[in-house]
């Protein structure tokens, strides 16, 4: 709602409950003076419909009531009848007694002929023994109870009054009522004016307060948003500025420090293989390889130690274009039971070599498509392998690989028997340089750029990688990919997307 519709609904609204205030305020002094005011009357009629006779009235009812429990043929002596008339007339009140559809007894008080056809039927059960009626503009409150005669007739006592309501009520509540209209008048406008206030002035002041916060460089506030008129939008805008200015600062200050840490790590990583090499070539000089043994050994520790500093060189150099997705992925349609089986095939020797028993459960029934980059979909399952054989040191090495797979996803699980992954360094296994050892001794820990770079491709193919462990339990690589449908399968070509 705009500023201006909230002006015109403000004043308007006073303009209005002020004429209805003033109008009703009228109308109670003329129903005052004249006594009766017949449209209003409907407003009255469960207040008598609750207490429809005075206290006097009420005791001659209840009197009657308990003859037509106990002797109801003397409610046909008219004699009493009338006594019992004098009684209500000085409460204002009348009498009318029946008898199936004849009338044995009617107050003169009513002067209705129509008083008979406006009276309630027989309810001998008496779920209803007070309430109200009209005749044309006369309004009655009465009280009646049914009952049977002692020849099994029914029979029905109604002691009936005539009210002009609103007029009794006003003239008791007029001054009362004139009080009350002048504070609610007063009360509308300081609630306008409260209105008023909380949208406009109370927004402009937070807006002033954060300009001042952001002014000093603090961007920590949050600006509370109340409404969507134009002072809601412009702090909506004013709280995105905030938002974007303070991701921008956090993201400044996470590169520099993640500058700091890659600096930090590639001069770990590279200085460990590099002084190695030294102390080598400075054996070779200084004479120590005196053997060809010896140096055929040096050679090959050289050889070794510029392979490992080659393969991390050229993980930094994968992982750095894949997190600005400068890798291309060349994305084929491919059975992954297939793949997998393939992959299998390749490890199988290696991991025999090595001491580690490979079973494979293949939980999925025929084929399962997938569009995939064969060569970097197979760069992860190598990598995840990898990071499983650094840590397996039980002496039944076992390592498993399970696939399963729904009309929707495909999952492919990697466990092992490792000596697990701590539940504290879980959540950051998948991060860059991440080792779960302190001591980040590369022999054993890797370069920690294998389950990033992992992420890093799964995340390129729409996937989602995770992992499950606990310490002396082994750990579960988790990767989950979309499934292609039969129709998709079979229509899939190779196709060239830049990442």
């Amino acid at each position: 709602m705009s500023i201006r519709i909230k002006m015109l609904l403000s004043f308007t609204g006073m303009l209005v409950i002020s004429l209805l205030f003033i109008l009703l305020t009228a109308s109670l002094y003329t129903i005052a003076a004249t006594g009766d005011l017949q449209g209003f009357r409907d407003i009255y009629k469960v207040h008598y419909q609750v207490n429809p006779l005075t206290e006097q009235g009420e005791s001659i009812f209840q009197e009657m009531k308990f003859l037509a429990k106990n002797d109801p043929d003397e409610l046909q002596n008219k004699v009493l009848l009338r006594e019992y008339d004098m009684k209500l007339r000085a409460e204002k009140s009348g009498l009318y007694v029946r008898r199936e559809n004849n009338q044995i007894f009617e107050s003169l008080t009513f002067n209705q002929p129509e008083l008979k056809q406006a009276l309630p039927a027989y309810d001998l059960n008496n779920y209803q023994i007070r309430s109200t009626f009209n005749i044309s503009e006369r309004f009655y409150a009465y009280a009646k109870f049914d009952f049977k005669y002692s020849d099994g007739e029914r029979g029905s006592i109604f002691v009936i009054r005539e009210r002009s309501p609103f007029a009794e009520l006003t003239r008791k509540l007029l001054p009362v009522m004139s009080v009350l209209l002048i504070g609610v008048l007063i009360i509308a406008n300081l609630l306008l004016f409260r209105w008023i206030t909380r949208s406009f002035i109370r927004p402009l002041n937070q807006l002033r307060s954060s300009a001042e916060h952001i002014k000093d460089g603090n961007l920590t506030f949050k600006l509370q948003l109340n409404s969507n008129d134009e002072v809601g939008q412009l702090s909506e805008a004013f709280e995105s500025m905030r938002n974007q200015l303070q991701r921008s600062n956090e993201l400044r200050q996470q590169d520099e420090v993640n500058r700091r840490e890659l600096i930090s790590n590639i001069s770990h990583d590279l200085r460990t293989p590099i002084t190695n090499i030294k102390g080598y070539i400075e054996g070779i000089r200084d004479g120590v390889a005196n053997t060809p043994e010896k140096m055929e050994s040096y050679v090959n520790i050289i050889h070794s130690k510029a392979v490992s500093m080659d393969k991390l060189v050229d993980e930094l150099f994968l992982y750095s274009k894949l997190d600005l997705n400068q890798e291309p992925f060349l994305f084929k349609v491919v059975d992954l039971v297939d793949f997998l089986e393939d992959s299998i095939e390749e490890l199988r020797y290696d991991l025999e070599d090595k001491g580690v028993a490979l079973d494979w459960d293949n939980r999925a029934s025929g084929s399962v498509m997938a569009s995939v980059d064969l060569d970097k979909l197979k760069r992860t399952v190598v990598n995840v392998v990898d990071n499983a054989l650094k840590y397996m040191e039980n002496e039944q090495k076992r390592f498993g690989i399970t696939l399963q797979a729904d009309a929707e996803w495909i999952t492919m699980a990697f466990k092992d028997n490792g000596s697990g992954i701590p539940e504290e360094a879980l959540p950051y296994i998948f991060e860059r340089f991440y080792r779960a050892e302190q001591s980040r001794n590369s022999s054993t820990g890797g370069s920690g750029l294998g389950l990033a770079i992992a992420r890093q491709i799964i995340d390129g193919h729409g996937g989602f990688i995770w992992a499950e462990s606990k310490p002396n339990d082994g750990t579960i690589i988790y990767i989950k990919l979309k499934r292609l449908n039969e129709e998709e399968g079979q229509m899939g070509n190779d196709k060239h997307f830049d990442y």
